[in-house]
């Protein structure tokens, strides 16, 4: 897994036994449960072998987390330093105040007023709340089954099968965003690389508005794709380093026959000016933008067959704290402009709880808990969420997790035999609309 990459890499690190080590950004990609692993690992390697640390990071949770003095720098210059207590209790530069307003808090998004808006970051405010959406229901998922074929043996037979996805059953409404939340590996991307059939599932039944998305053959699955889009996770895998946005933009246009010449161009202009990115980079190429304004890239090409539905694959992960605001203010605005409905994958609880209407836990190829936002995050049920809970790092010295806390059960191994067969998903409703899985989760 990611983390135990990380521990190999840091086991490297170590071999020298070097006085100073270098962490550049080592948990910026991890799920929770492992960041917080990795974090008190270091904390303890560091506290063993009096190896001093310089951690390289833009979560301000982490810096309270890890460091005993922080340095600010803002385009190439330090422009604060102090204690850890200093910098998070009474920070004097506005860059470091906008930094520490622009993390996103587990808890202050329900029914609480939300920073100032962050010039200085380039964020113009925050919205406290989702936006209300409809009740009609866009998309339907129903027992989706999704597993990959282990090989094995000189013919190569199947002689396992990773249980990916078991038995998950969701429905999304019109302008609402569920979020799908778990550890990597639980099995959350995979559910939505299904839902587009990017990944063939084995079984289940999946309905846009109308649409059988199961029953379709190719003609039909090109033409529903237009109707849901995908974001995905490192906007600059995804997009060609060799093909100028315009084209890049432009490509679904043309693949479904929309338009044209100088109408085609315009269409393109006007996605870009949607997404807030200057005209002047239609002839750009990926690597000369920076990694926020390749995402805006990103969702302005997923806009531009206007999509009803959008999964957003951890869209936001890899991007630092003010440029994750602003994508997911304009990723909110678009909602509310377009009457857009999500699907969002992340890791991040505390993004999670920004953006949402409705929450999904998943765990081993599950889903464990199901509900609105304020029912999964201020009442989480099973024990799963709450230890995804208990492993956010918060943003304030003084609440610096112990050890002992950070002790999470691995994750079992989802490779079984050809002939097994899991209980199907059964779940009880603790509240209005806030169901636990009652079927063994294997946590």
């Amino acid at each position: 897994s990611g983390g135990m990459r990380q521990r190999v890499v840091i086991a490297m690190a170590l071999a020298c036994e070097p006085r100073l080590l270098i962490a550049d950004e080592p948990t910026t990609a991890l799920d929770v449960t492992i960041q917080a692993e990795i974090l008190a690992l270091m904390n303890r390697l560091k506290r063993e072998t009096g190896t001093a640390v310089m951690f390289i990071t833009h979560d301000m949770a982490v810096v309270a987390q890890m460091a005993d003095r922080v340095v600010v720098m803002y385009r190439g210059k330090k422009v604060e330093e102090g204690t850890v207590e200093e910098i998070f209790e009474n920070p004097q530069q506005d860059y470091t105040k906008a930094l520490l307003s622009a993390v996103p808090r587990l808890g202050e998004m329900t029914g609480k007023d939300l920073p100032e808006p962050m010039k200085l970051l380039g964020v113009e405010g925050h919205r406290a709340d989702p936006i209300p959406g409809s009740e009609e229901v866009l998309l339907e998922v129903r027992n989706l089954t999704t597993r990959f074929p282990v090989k094995g043996g000189f013919f190569r037979r199947t002689v396992a099968n990773v249980h990916a996805v078991e038995d998950v059953s969701f429905s999304i409404r019109k302008g609402r965003t569920l979020s799908l939340v778990g550890e990597s590996g639980c099995g959350k991307s995979t559910v939505g690389r299904s839902i587009l059939r990017l990944v063939e599932p084995q079984s289940g039944h999946v309905t846009l508005g109308a649409v059988d998305i199961m029953a379709l053959g190719q003609d039909g699955l090109q033409k529903a794709r237009a109707d849901m889009q995908m974001v995905f996770q490192d906007p600059f895998a995804s997009l060609n380093p060799q093909m100028q946005l315009m084209d890049q933009v432009a490509e679904p246009l043309r693949n479904y026959h929309v338009a044209k010449g100088k109408e085609l161009q315009e269409r393109v202009a006007q996605l870009f000016d949607r997404v807030e990115l200057p005209r002047s980079f239609l002839r750009r190429f990926p690597h000369e933008l920076s990694g926020g304004q390749r995402q805006r890239v990103a969702i302005a090409r997923a806009l531009a067959l206007n999509p009803k539905l959008i999964v957003a694959d951890e869209a936001v992960s890899a991007l630092d704290v003010s440029v994750q605001a602003q994508v997911l203010n304009l990723m909110m605005e678009l909602q509310a402009e377009l009457g857009l409905s999500y699907l969002f994958i992340s890791h991040d609880m505390a993004v999670v709880e920004r953006v949402s209407h409705d929450v999904g836990v998943m765990y081993l190829g599950r889903i464990v808990e199901m509900g609105p936002r304020r029912a999964v995050f201020e009442d989480p049920q099973h024990p799963y969420t709450k230890a995804l809970m208990k492993a956010v790092p918060i943003a304030d010295p003084h609440r610096r997790k112990l050890e002992k806390e950070l002790k999470f059960k691995p994750i079992p191994s989802p490779i079984h035999p050809v002939d097994y067969e899991p209980a199907p998903s059964e779940y009880e409703e603790v509240s209005p609309g806030h169901f636990i899985l009652t079927t063994d989760s294997g946590y």
